[in-house]
């Protein structure tokens, strides 16, 4: 009896994840028609902000005025000294302001956008649901096998953005590519990650399992978080770029990225992601380490792994020095964080899939 009542609350947990992923898909719509309605209206800041910086760049400089001075009995005293005006050789992108988002200040655009923001809550407490109910039904944390850490991985990144929303941060442009990404997500969850409920070995029933793998998964989230606005920074840099050389992107490209925030903003807003998760992702290595002594006998073996946990944390390590030390800024950094996310995919898909691993135990 309790074997069945397990199993009904597994296809309850599938049923709730396709319902969820319907939903999403409704999302998707939602937050392309913003985007769709949002380019009729006219932007362009961020032309003219370069524009006017260059003026500024072309204004002539004052001559400087020599001191006046009064003679008083073979004596000079300075009454006003000279003004010295400078000005910096190249614009300042720092000044270039944020676009308006996705709906490009256009009425109907907005009201698609907070349909898009409703239904993707309706689906994040849906895919929540089909977490939960899994979590019963197999007894454990949801993550005992690729699917379930799909599931749940794609059900956190989604609530780091509606918790961005929550507390205010305007990144509602993250929406549809984020969107975009869980529909792949969960639509190779259920059709080739899907496995059934099944117990862990007894050697990692361990207090470290709830420690170990819900970390990886919040930092994994919130790296795919900051590995977009990188991707975005990229684009969003190269337009501005093309625009302060005197060039004409196309239509599509002003229309699109001209609503995106300025390359300055993206850049932050990533490195700031990926400055606070840093920490979290160095102690999830070293609870990881601590849950291998207590399952295998030893910290550490360079299991697959392993390696590419600590090749990820590498790389990440590089791109938190390189912008405290050697003051990189911008697309260096860019690529460093993008390779981090890659990283972090290559241990997870490409160990488990391709690699004889110790942390294979929850098969495919």
């Amino acid at each position: 009896m309790t074997l069945a009542a397990d199993e009904g609350l597994a296809d309850f947990s599938n049923l709730l994840i396709y319902t969820a992923m319907a939903v999403y898909a409704l999302t998707f719509v939602a937050y392309t028609a913003e985007w769709i309605f949002g380019s009729r209206s006219r932007v362009a800041r961020t032309a003219a902000a370069l524009a006017g910086d260059e003026a500024a760049e072309r204004a002539p400089v004052p001559a400087q005025r020599p001191a006046v001075t009064v003679r008083k009995g073979g004596t000079t005293s300075v009454l006003e000294r000279p003004t010295v005006v400078t000005r910096s050789s190249s614009p300042e992108r720092d000044a270039v302001p944020d676009g308006p988002g996705a709906a490009g200040d256009d009425e109907r655009g907005d009201t698609f956008g907070r349909i898009a923001v409703s239904l993707t809550t309706l689906a994040f407490l849906l895919h929540l649901g089909g977490v939960v109910a899994r979590t019963i039904a197999v007894g454990r944390g949801p993550w005992g096998n690729m699917y379930e850490f799909s599931t749940a991985f794609s059900m956190v990144a989604v609530a780091s953005y509606l918790g961005f929303l929550v507390f205010g941060k305007n990144i509602r442009w993250l929406g549809l590519p984020l969107v975009t990404t869980v529909l792949l997500d969960l639509g190779l969850a259920v059709t080739v990650l899907y496995n059934d409920s099944t117990q862990l070995v007894p050697a990692l029933d361990s207090i470290w399992m709830w420690i170990h793998v819900p970390l990886a998964i919040i930092c994994g989230a919130l790296m795919y978080v900051g590995a977009v606005a990188s991707v975005l920074f990229l684009f969003r840099d190269r337009y501005e770029a093309k625009l302060l050389a005197g060039g004409q992107p196309g239509r599509f490209a002003t229309s699109v990225l001209e609503r995106l925030p300025s390359s300055t903003t993206l850049d932050r807003f990533s490195y700031r992601i990926n400055a606070a998760v840093f920490p979290f992702w160095t102690f999830t290595i070293v609870a990881g380490a601590i849950w291998a002594e207590n399952a295998w006998g030893r910290y550490w073996g360079w299991d697959p792994k392993e390696t590419w946990a600590f090749i990820t944390w590498l790389v990440y390590a590089i791109y938190l020095h390189a912008r405290s030390t050697a003051g990189w800024k911008g697309r260096r950094t860019a690529y460093l964080c993008i390779a981090g996310l890659v990283c972090f995919l290559i241990n997870y898909y490409g160990v488990n899939i391709f690699f004889d691993s110790l942390h294979g135990y929850g098969g495919v």
